[in-house]
């Protein structure tokens, strides 16, 4: 069976385009051979379901974090609150010691967790699917905690914040 012929899209325009839905920030996490705490800022985070309560993310086959979710099959989301834009660019690099300067807990099984962050859950790997040039993988939620506060949200390339008296809005 052959695929059927991919569209001509220009791949800044569909960016801005997939950028009109504003979506929380999440820091995903798990841990290397060493036990060394690996992650990445995503906003591609979404419950699956309820019962059984399942959740997932989808990581970029080019992200480092990308080839230890499997290897540990286990992971956390952070949901980052509105005082932690510096943590999600942080995350967001390339560089080695990405966690330099992170404020880190470790849960009960040894997952780095973003301290300060609005929530946590704690997954096993139970399915993962090819997704183009991301990884989908889904995640039995075995543990998770609400700390509450306003997050962080992402639209149209940029980072905003809610505002009791006018709404969404941009961080200046």
């Amino acid at each position: 069976m052959t695929e059927p012929p991919r569209p001509g899209f220009d791949s800044f325009e569909l960016r801005a385009a997939l950028g009109s839905f504003a979506t929380g920030v999440t820091i995903v996490t798990t841990v290397d051979a060493e036990g060394q705490p690996r992650g990445l800022t995503a906003n591609a985070f979404c419950s699956v379901s309820l019962e059984p309560p399942l959740l997932l993310v989808c990581i970029g086959k080019g992200a480092d974090s990308h080839r230890h979710v499997p290897s540990a099959g286990r992971f956390a989301v952070s949901v980052l609150s509105d005082s932690q834009e510096h943590i999600s660019r942080r995350l967001a690099t390339t560089d080695a010691d990405k966690f330099h300067g992170v404020p880190l807990l470790r849960s009960r099984s040894g997952l780095p967790l973003i301290d300060g962050a609005l929530a946590h859950f704690e997954c096993r790997l139970v399915q993962a699917h090819e997704g183009g040039d991301h990884t989908i993988y889904i995640g039995a939620i075995e543990r998770f905690e609400i700390h509450g506060g306003k997050p962080l949200l992402f639209f149209g390339g940029r980072y905003h914040r809610l505002d009791p008296k006018t709404g969404p809005g941009p961080i200046p």
